[in-house]
């Protein structure tokens, strides 16, 4: 779910780590501890690896050893801001094979920009390049729920004018969900960029209120653990 899927996506970005949402429960952390055993992976910082941690928001952070992944950190979730429960996000993968017969399972490319709209500055070009890729590999044929994830998520102002130019009645539909559609229709370019600044601004700062417990947790695990 994390730059490794947005490289699959063909929104590259160079990544050290490698992030995945999980299924919490005692199966599937049983067999998720059988993998990270084989990668020789020891969590690092804080929280520790339990269910109780992840069900309430937190990432779960690992240090691999295995020479085969020396050095590679893999972080888990199960709950992400803004973004549905893990059975939803299961049904709504997007599944692709390598050349060699593995099977990567990606959050869905709506899901997975909904997971981007964090506090972090790095998230929001990424969030413009992923729906970028997206468009110029599907203007040609484009299906109703693609041009309805395009107007929802574009972040480039001339693609969102072109969009809306073409799908009128859907941008008008839409701007309810996304007032900026109808500076996208009016090729309001000034009044269209106040708009995404502006939801990236109130993104953040949701964000931010969302972390905040999270964050006050950590640091009293962290003094905790510094005590024993």
């Amino acid at each position: 779910m994390g730059g490794q899927a947005c490289i699959l996506y063909g929104a590259a970005e160079f990544s050290r780590d490698i992030d995945f949402a999980i299924l919490a429960s005692e199966e599937n952390l049983v067999q998720l501890t059988a993998a990270l055993d084989e990668l020789d992976a020891d969590v690092i910082a804080v929280p520790p690896f339990s269910i109780e941690y992840l069900e309430r928001g937190h990432a779960i952070h690992f240090r691999c050893a295995t020479p085969e992944a020396d050095g590679l950190r893999v972080n888990v979730m199960t709950k992400l801001r803004g973004v549905d429960d893990f059975e939803q996000l299961w049904e709504r993968r997007n599944t692709i094979a390598s050349d060699d017969g593995v099977e990567f399972h990606l959050m869905s490319l709506p899901d997975l920009v909904k997971a981007k709209k964090t506090q972090r500055d790095k998230d929001w070009p990424m969030i413009r390049r992923l729906v970028e890729a997206d468009y110029f590999a599907g203007r040609d044929q484009p299906a109703p729920e693609r041009v309805e994830f395009w107007l929802l998520e574009l972040r480039t102002p001339e693609l969102l004018m072109e969009v809306a130019e073409a799908s009128p009645d859907s941008s008008q539909e839409l701007e309810n969900v996304r007032p900026l559609l109808k500076a996208a229709l009016a090729k309001d370019e000034n009044l269209l960029m106040q708009g995404l600044s502006e939801e990236e601004r109130q993104e953040r700062e949701a964000d931010k209120i969302h972390w905040l417990p999270l964050k006050a947790e950590l640091e009293r695990l962290r003094r905790d653990r510094l005590r024993s």
